[in-house]
């Protein structure tokens, strides 16, 4: 799945991750933020993680929203070959609840950045949010749908508890 003038990459390691990821993927819809989904696995497909993370800069992206579970290596390792930000998302597992993800990207030794986000569904919205924000630092009319964003949210919240 790519868009036409992608600046964000949204990669995966596995079809199962996508559930999670989808939600990046909604949140930078919502903003008009252009964006590819790629499923690419650290550990399956390394070659395609090299050629993904190294070409990614010249195919004009400017933002990489990794998610990942288990090991979670996708974000470092993607890290460790593109100058551009690395989102990292841990994806929930069954055995560790998304623990081992977590600890995994957030454990980046110094000089190779990842910023970590929660823990699955969360964390994805917000990778998707902040990847806009670093978009709009040189994009007003995305600055201009975030603030509306963020309005309609505020708006959102009741003053009082409603009963059910």
């Amino acid at each position: 799945m790519t868009k036409r003038g992608a600046e964000v990459g949204i990669i995966m390691g596995s079809q199962s991750d996508w559930p999670t990821m989808k939600q990046a993927a909604a949140v930078l819809d919502e903003l008009g933020v252009a964006y590819e989904a790629k499923i690419v696995s650290a550990h399956r497909t390394p070659d395609r993680l090299v050629a993904y993370a190294k070409s990614a800069r010249e195919r004009g992206l400017k933002v990489i929203i990794a998610g990942a579970g288990g090991a979670a290596h996708l974000p470092g390792m993607t890290a460790s070959m593109t100058a551009l930000p690395v989102l990292g998302v841990p994806i929930q597992t069954k055995g560790l609840k998304g623990m081992d993800s977590l600890y995994s990207i957030v454990q980046m030794p110094a000089g190779i950045p990842v910023g970590t986000l929660a823990i699955g569904d969360a964390g994805a919205t917000n990778a998707g949010l902040f990847a806009a924000q670093i978009l709009a630092l040189s994009d007003a009319g995305l600055a201009a749908r975030l603030a509306a964003y963020r309005e309609r949210q505020t708006a959102a919240v009741n003053d009082e508890p409603k009963n059910d």
